[in-house]
């Protein structure tokens, strides 16, 4: 009973409006006290439930709930996998909030669970809100509210852009991606969404964040559309030292692209669809410098790739591939699944003044498994007593250029890798020398071998360890792009760790590329 008691603790926040500051007081007094789970005890009907079966709990329509002119939402059933109760209220305009009742009535429960009624105590697993596009759906009435917010699970959330699929998810935080004493998931406990103008298209939702290692909150700011955004202001209140916090963390899967799972003698995927994944790499942007690292599956172990980024500009996962004809699936539409952008706001925040964007890349062979995690990893101790403020916005990214992304610098849009060895192939492949093919798209790459001042495009390559030979820069006139072919030779003895190969496109002195920067 008093872990129950302490779950319902969000309900006495105040007797006025909550706010963000009420909800940052929550947080910090739950860090200072032993942290007490969310309930996750179920009726043995729903704990029993099959995926299916879960997913044949439709909340009714009808049921929505109205915000505005332009939003509504629908709530989410516990069950399954989906056992942990999420307290959900409405913030009125004026008063304080009220919470969201559960009823049974509110969801066609499926087949099996037909008839069957649950207590009012059972509560919600999460939410998802919708909102009318400026553009009705074929076959919709006018007025239809298309879903493009869903949070639901630990402290994920998933957002799309008008037109978009659902792809990857970002979190409100990450402890311990990739340690050898397993990853923390912290929680959002409850959320408040916040009536908002009867005609405003961006909409609020305060959420409370809680975990052993943390607590916080959070004030997401909504705008859908094309793009979607969403600004994120957080207090975060640590109840012990986190010896690794990643800040604004994206997840994502990636199963096989352009050039298989990625890592040289993988075994190769036995799939009819050429390429299968939510996000194709992780950008990182530093200043003016920009970074492209392409993802990769198949390695024997997870790895863990760090980029130093002081000041951070930015940083996402992307879907640089958006052409149906490199996937193949009609109902999964990966093409259609947008990458996410995360920029740092102002001011200019002391836990981003030092850090490092991390990449973590987990061997997979499921395609419902999210392999690939990118964070912020702050310099700085996380420490009881010393809280977190942070504010950053997410910006949902289609087809490229966007204005999202700034700056004029030419994207890598495709990496291939394989034998150099075209006129006379070796079977099998000398394993000492491999072709790295990099294509390179912007709009504002020349379209001739010479400008006016007779500055060629040329092509700077590196290597942590091996050689690199050959580059040459190419224009691909079939596409207006160029590309870059070098060939690495590894060193004998291969260091510890990946081996980094950078490349990128110059003109005269300048870089008019992006860095390719892939893992060998």
């Amino acid at each position: 009973m008093a872990q129950e008691a302490k779950a319902q603790e969000p309900q006495a926040v105040t007797d006025g409006p909550t706010t963000f500051a009420t909800v940052a007081r929550l947080a910090e007094r739950l860090a200072g006290a032993p942290y007490v789970a969310p309930p996750e005890d179920l009726p043995p009907a729903l704990a029993g439930l099959t995926y299916d079966q879960y997913r044949a709990i439709v909340f009714r329509p009808a049921a929505s709930l109205r915000f505005g002119r332009h939003f509504s939402a629908q709530l989410f059933h516990r069950g399954f996998l989906q056992r942990k109760r999420c307290a959900l209220f409405v913030q009125p305009k004026a008063g304080p909030a009220h919470p969201i009742a559960y009823e049974s009535g509110l969801f066609d429960l499926g087949t099996a669970l037909a008839g069957q009624s649950f207590p009012a105590g059972l509560g919600f697993a999460g939410f998802r809100l919708h909102f009318a596009a400026s553009d009705t759906p074929p076959g919709r009435p006018r007025g239809f509210q298309e879903e493009f917010l869903v949070f639901l699970g630990a402290s994920y959330f998933r957002l799309r852009g008008e037109g978009q699929e659902y792809g990857l998810s970002a979190r409100g935080a990450a402890i311990g991606t990739g340690s050898s004493t397993g990853e923390e998931f912290p929680d959002f406990t409850a959320h408040w969404i916040c009536e908002p103008e009867d005609d405003a298209r961006t909409i609020t939702v305060l959420s409370l964040l809680d975990s052993p290692s943390l607590a916080g909150a959070y004030r997401f700011d909504i705008t859908p559309g094309d793009p979607a955004r969403i600004q994120v202001t957080a207090s975060l209140h640590p109840r012990k030292s986190i010896p690794q916090l990643g800040l604004a963390p994206l997840t994502s899967m990636f199963l096989h692209g352009q050039n298989g799972p990625g890592e040289r003698g993988a075994k190769p995927f036995d799939d009819f669809r050429p390429q299968v994944h939510d996000s194709d790499g992780l950008v990182v942007r530093a200043g003016a410098d920009q970074l492209w690292r392409p993802l990769v599956n198949g390695r024997p172990s997870p790895q863990i790739s760090s980029f130093r980024a002081a000041p951070l500009s930015g940083f996402g996962l992307m879907q640089r591939e958006r052409n149906f004809a490199a996937y193949l699936d009609v109902e999964a539409r990966h093409e259609a699944r947008p990458g996410l952008w995360v920029e740092p706001g102002a001011p200019k925040l002391e836990m981003v003044a030092a850090g490092q964007v991390q990449l973590f890349e987990i061997p997979s062979v499921e395609e419902y498994m999210d392999n690939i995690v990118a964070a912020f990893v702050p310099d700085a101790p996380v420490r009881p007593g010393h809280p977190i403020a942070l504010t950053y916005g997410l910006t949902t990214v289609g087809a490229e250029p966007v204005p999202a992304l700034p700056g004029t610098l030419a994207r890598v849009v495709s990496t291939r890798v394989g034998s150099p060895d075209r006129l006379r192939p070796v079977d099998p492949p000398i394993a000492g020398r491999r072709l790295y093919c990099i294509d390179f798209a912007g709009p504002d790459l020349p379209q001739g071998a010479l400008d006016a001042e007779g500055a060629g495009v040329g092509a700077e390559v590196s290597a942590s360890a091996g050689t690199m030979h050959d580059p040459v820069a190419a224009p691909v006139p079939q596409t207006g792009g160029w590309r870059i072919y070098v060939e690495w030779r590894p060193p004998a003895a291969l260091p510890p760790g990946d081996v980094v190969l950078r490349a990128h496109l110059t003109r005269g002195r300048r870089r008019i590329s992006e860095t390719w920067d892939a893992s060998a």
